[in-house]
């Protein structure tokens, strides 16, 4: 997939280096069902994802620089047609609009290819940054999940619960706002 200012495309073994530049930051990765990533562990998530097409990755049109992630997994019972979004960027290019036009583009081609019904999208109610990127995509809380799951561990082996927002939009709210 193409934006204006990005090129969307699947992994490739040798972007483990961009991996490592996002993935291996705490800032980053504050929020995910992951810790900082290591070196090696970056090899072997590109490795990985170059087989996973929930993956996309997100390289600036101009140079190739991959700048972040995006997620796009079809939800089960797959006759829903429900699909989930994700995303997960380098914060050297926050402030942009990358993540924007690159979600964007996916609820796109979430639609009008592979004919979703619903596409949802969950976040941490702290990252604000994610939950306005939802907003701007006009997509529609629908929930607050108080401690609805972790991820993490204190330093006493005790689970670091968090809550989650849930956001949707329907086709026919896509089809609507596309005319």
């Amino acid at each position: 997939m193409e934006t204006e200012r990005l090129l969307i495309r699947k992994f490739q073994p040798g972007d483990w280096q961009d991996i490592f530049e996002y993935l291996s930051d705490e800032e980053v990765v504050k929020f995910e069902p992951y810790y900082a990533f290591s070196k090696e562990e970056a090899i072997n998530e590109a490795a990985r994802r170059t087989n996973d097409d929930a993956f996309w990755a997100v390289c600036l049109k101009d140079n190739g620089k991959l700048i972040g992630n995006l997620y796009f997994c079809r939800q089960q019972p797959e006759k829903f047609m429900t699909w989930e979004i994700g995303y997960v960027f380098n914060r050297h290019y926050n402030g942009k609009g990358y993540a924007t036009e690159g979600a964007f583009s996916l609820l796109q081609y979430g639609f009008e290819v592979c004919n979703a019904h619903r596409i949802v999208a969950h976040c941490n109610p702290e990252n604000a940054a994610s939950w306005r990127l939802l907003e701007r995509l006009h997509m529609r809380r629908e929930g607050h999940f108080y401690k609805k799951a972790f991820f993490k561990y204190d330093g006493g082996g005790n689970p670091i619960w968090h809550d989650a927002y849930a956001y949707a939009m329907l086709s026919d709210e896509w089809n609507e706002r596309s005319k």
